[in-house]
């Protein structure tokens, strides 16, 4: 066991837990947005910092990833913590102060309005999808393309992958709601990843899945009546 405080409480936890999951064990609250128990960290949101107490000066560390240390001293809502927070919020606020998560974290740290304002975006890159897509199912359908203000959840290299067959596991870890698949048990088109897929039906199940070849443009304007 490791001797760590965190916020005051003297605490004793298991050799190998993060400061995050540490806290959470102990009813002490970090806020994430990249982070989930499924998943390897990533520390891509910077939400959930800490102030970690160090000679000469204390330091933010990402808690979904550092480790506990014997005799560490962690602050979790510091004036430094809540500096660094409201950055990050005020940030994602720039393109997505629409969504409703989004929304409730600035209210949680008296954010009114974001201070720049940018073109409105339901995904906020925490690259939830993409890890679940390769790590609990495997397949890397998707994956973050591009860099900087460019950078998207695409297929890789913007093809569309033949490998999506429409398992839904990013719809269900996005926070935001921005993956949506739609019209999965019907016969119909489903838009998925820049690419349209049909929906096929098993003869033997009955069952509905996503066939590996795209539409192609003749099919789509016989689907939509043309």
């Amino acid at each position: 066991m490791i001797n760590i405080t965190i916020d005051g409480r003297k605490l004793q936890v298991p050799e190998g837990l993060t400061i995050l999951e540490a806290a959470r064990e102990n009813g002490i609250e970090i806020p994430t947005l990249c982070y989930h128990e499924a998943l390897e960290p990533y520390a891509a949101c910077r939400l959930c910092v800490v102030e970690l107490e160090r000679e000469p000066k204390s330091q933010l560390v990402a808690s979904c990833v550092y480790p506990c240390e014997e005799g560490a001293v962690v602050h979790t809502d510091s004036e430094m913590v809540r500096r660094s927070r409201r950055t990050t919020v005020e940030l994602l606020m720039a393109s997505s102060a629409h969504i409703p998560l989004i929304q409730e974290l600035a209210a949680q740290m008296g954010i009114a309005e974001p201070r720049v304002r940018l073109e409105s975006n339901d995904c906020i890159l925490c690259g939830l999808c993409v890890r679940a897509c390769k790590e609990i199912v495997g397949v890397s359908a998707i994956s973050l393309v591009n860099r900087g203000v460019d950078k998207k959840v695409k297929p890789p290299f913007e093809i569309a992958s033949r490998d999506c067959i429409g398992c839904s596991t990013c719809v269900f870890v996005c926070p935001t709601g921005a993956i949506k698949l739609e019209d999965i048990g019907e016969p119909k088109l489903v838009h998925h990843w820049a690419s349209d897929f049909q929906v096929v039906q098993c003869r033997i199940c009955g069952d509905h899945y996503l066939s590996p070849e795209p539409i192609t443009d003749y099919e789509r304007l016989f689907a939509e009546g043309a």
